[in-house]
């Protein structure tokens, strides 16, 4: 889950985050992943703490293989 701080100036009900969910000024806040730019798009309300991480389904990219030197012909 992501995280995000409210900067409004008074508290607010966020439904979203649970029933009677209230987030008071300066509070950080975990959002899910997939609603997190609905939050940080909001610049005077919200602001970015920790972005989501990235999907742990996606390998990571594999360093490309290198072939082996081959031996030099002496004289």
């Amino acid at each position: 889950m992501a995280r995000v701080r409210y900067l409004g100036p008074e508290p607010v009900t966020v439904p979203e985050l649970g029933p009677e969910r209230v987030v008071h000024p300066d509070e950080v806040v975990e959002v899910p992943d997939a609603r997190f730019e609905g939050y940080v798009c909001q610049t005077s309300n919200w602001e970015a703490v920790e972005e989501p991480r990235p999907e742990e389904t996606e390998a990571p990219t594999p360093a490309p293989r290198k072939s082996a030197a081959k031996p030099q012909k002496g004289d």
